[in-house]
């Protein structure tokens, strides 16, 4: 009998262990999901073939490995796709790429237009270092921001929070007008309160210096999706499915199928138990009652507070488990809303169909409303919307703790809230509104307070565990990128396919400063 792997969670992480085993190794994956959907929060919903993007998802990374996974599974555009074609934009398709027009499995070529809504003006995200930001600012606002960043390039503080992170960056008043209130809608504590690793992982090389050398090296580059050496958040292109990120990941769970590994949905992992220092088993609650499954090892990308917590047959270090208990998440609404337009036209230079706003991410920074940000589909994909020509479809999101206000509003309540705040920034009026639906997701986030800063213990605890591989986002309670999520995987595959006791690898993904940052 040959061996398994048990994978807990069908998210990027999950699926990506799940074919790179079945790839390299002959090792069995059996991929165990606890909702009735792979993908995780990277997965697409469809709403009468208006689809949502949970949470946005750039397909691009700086790991030519994961560039040429992604490729492999869909390839790139080879002919131009809808709005494309409305427009007469040209771009460099790849020769002998798929049509979009005619073919499903197709990634798309998309640029980058991410903007801040802020006193009801638009401003550059990353901020600008130009006239129009200044403009926007007000003369004494923009003499507060100028001194306060020449303030901090020669006194810089002792980096012991996320506050300081960013004051060290940008200098205080910038960080106090665009990223405080800001931080603390999306993460619900004071970033004075948050760790600066999540700085360090999230915007390590975004800097008011590295603002201005893009400016200046932006007019001598090639518009390309080669931007390896462009920081993450300054990227001008992406690739994109046709049918957003729940499309690549429903075709990587396919070919998983077909190459004989198994993923069974609606499986909850209870229980972890271990014998002699080793996984043995785990218990999963299905529809059909609670099974157990044997295995030879246990790639988890479930939360580590509930791995810690599912572990019977061994006694639990106290201090393990209570900073484990404690680690915190943050959780995320998103109200998909179909509109008939937008009350916000396009006043940039970008061309764009009946001049609807090119944004594809709108962070609001508005302060008397709840809502942290915009999502446009139309422009993540002409496809994304049932209607391309005669509708727009909008994502509000929302951020919030399971179990909050927010969270236990109804579905009917919430929307209403929500379609009030679009009108109220002036975005879009209810009289033009089509549908509204809501969509909850737990655990989205984890965070970087609470117990966070005794996450060693755990991790160095579960380490000693030699075929267990905590893998992904809530894996390792890191808020990492997809792409960073799936190279935890890759590197967990690497480690059992070489023998490697040592698991630093898997862990040390996007921990080092200069980690992807160069080729």
């Amino acid at each position: 009998m040959g061996r398994n792997a048990i994978i807990i969670g069908a998210g990027p992480a999950g699926l990506t262990a799940a074919l790179e085993l079945l790839r390299q190794t002959d090792i069995k994956p059996v991929v165990l999901e606890e909702s009735p959907f792979v993908g995780g929060i990277s997965r697409t919903v469809n709403n009468d073939g208006n689809r949502m993007d949970i949470g946005g998802h750039r397909f691009f990374s700086k790991s030519p490995e994961v560039m040429d996974w992604w490729k492999a599974v869909m390839p790139v555009q080879g002919a131009p796709a809808l709005d494309d074609i409305l427009l007469g934009r040209d771009k460099e398709y790849v020769p002998g790429g798929p049509d979009p027009e005619r073919e499903d499995r197709t990634m798309l070529i998309r640029d980058r237009v991410s903007r801040i809504f802020f006193l009801r003006e638009f401003f550059d995200y990353p901020i600008s270092v130009k006239w129009s930001t200044f403009a926007g600012m007000g003369l004494r606002n923009t003499v507060r921001v100028a001194w306060g960043y020449l303030k901090s390039v020669v006194h810089k503080l002792p980096e012991t929070s996320l506050e300081i992170f960013y004051i060290n960056r940008f200098g205080r008043p910038l960080y106090e007008m665009f990223f405080e209130d800001y931080t603390e809608k999306v993460w619900g504590v004071h970033p004075s309160r948050i760790g600066a690793d999540w700085g360090a992982q999230r915007v390590k090389g975004l800097s008011v210096l590295s603002i201005l050398k893009d400016m200046l090296t932006k007019p001598f580059r090639k518009r390309s999706l080669e931007q390896n050496k462009v920081e993450t958040s300054l990227i001008e292109r992406f690739i994109y499915p046709k049918y957003g990120p729940g499309q690549l990941w429903e075709t990587v769970a396919s070919e998983v199928g077909k190459a004989g590994g198994e993923i069974r949905l609606s499986s909850r992992v209870t229980g972890v138990n271990i014998h002699g220092n080793r996984v043995e088993s785990v218990e999963v609650e299905t529809p059909e009652g609670v099974q157990t499954l044997a295995c030879d090892y246990l790639f988890s990308s479930m939360p580590l507070k509930d791995l810690v917590a599912s572990v019977k047959g061994v006694e639990i270090p106290p201090e393990v488990a209570a900073v484990a208990a404690g680690l915190p998440y943050r959780d995320f609404i998103t109200v998909g809303v179909l509109v008939k337009r937008l009350r916000i036209t396009n006043k940039t230079r970008i061309k764009t169909y009946e001049d609807r706003v090119p944004d594809t991410w709108i962070y609001v920074q508005e302060r008397d409303v709840k809502v942290g940000r915009l999502q446009i589909f139309n422009n993540w994909s002409p496809y994304m919307v049932a209607d391309f020509k005669g509708t727009m479809y909008v994502g509000m999101e929302y951020f919030c703790d399971e179990g909050d206000s927010l969270w236990n509003m109804s579905d009917e309540a919430f929307v209403d809230m929500a379609l009030g705040e679009l009108e109220k920034i002036g975005v879009a009026a209810r009289g033009d509104v089509l549908k509204a639906d809501r969509i909850k997701v737990k655990k989205a986030y984890p965070a970087y307070f609470g117990t966070y800063g005794g996450i060693v213990k755990v991790r160095e605890w579960l380490d000693g565990i030699p075929n267990l591989y905590c893998v992904g986002r809530n894996g390792q309670h890191r808020y990492n990128n997809m792409d960073h999520s799936m190279l935890t995987a890759m590197e967990a595959v690497r480690c059992v396919k070489e023998g490697l006791e040592s698991k630093d690898n898997v862990w040390d993904v996007n921990t080092e400063k200069e980690y992807h940052e160069t080729k």
